[in-house]
């Protein structure tokens, strides 16, 4: 339990960043849809390498495909238009997030064909996203403001938790060290 304070330091950033996240949502936001352009093509990348990688194994490798330069496609064009990306990236996301959902139903299906017991979970959760999706694109402003204000929040959580495991690891570290002076001076006599 080396450096616990580390954590410490850790929590302190993020609830600092929380704060700065909640005071600031116009900023926030843009910083916010500069991650998830860059977070779109890297994910788009990994996909269409899977789904190449795994064309033989899986029947919808297409889909996975179709889903990873979709991705890729989306995560280019809102790197190069940063305006265009503050101003309908829910919308972007709303569509990205239907896709998935919709593609998540149809393997559920895949795997329950296949014999797996919980496939209904996959479906669920798909069914889920569709209506995620489509809150999204009902209203994307009220979105972008709840989504700042929730990333606020998941931010301020992370940094508590963080200081919560620096005090315990300390209290840990003490308990170990004390165990290891009980054996040393049993050893010594």
């Amino acid at each position: 339990m080396k450096h616990w304070y580390l954590l410490l330091i850790t929590g302190l950033l993020f609830i600092a960043l929380s704060i700065w996240v909640f005071m600031t949502p116009i900023a926030s936001f843009l910083a916010l849809a500069w991650v998830f352009s860059i977070g779109f093509v890297i994910a788009g990348l990994s996909e269409i390498i899977y789904s190449i990688a795994n064309r033989k194994e899986l029947r919808s490798w297409g889909w996975y495909l179709t889903g990873g330069i979709l991705t890729f496609l989306i995560g280019f064009h809102l790197s190069l238009r940063p305006e265009l990306t503050a101003l309908v990236l829910c919308y972007y996301i709303a569509f990205w997030l239907l896709f998935r959902s919709i593609m998540q139903i149809g393997n559920a299906f895949e795997i329950k064909d296949i014999g797996i017991k919980n496939w209904g979970w996959v479906f669920v959760f798909g069914l889920l996203g569709v209506v995620a999706a489509l809150i999204l694109l009902w209203n994307p402003v009220i979105t972008s403001i709840t989504v700042i204000y929730w990333l606020s929040f998941g931010i301020l959580s992370y940094g508590i938790l963080q200081i919560v495991l620096a005090f315990e690891f300390r209290k840990l570290k003490v308990k170990i060290e004390n165990i290891k002076d009980g054996v040393r001076e049993f050893l010594s006599r």
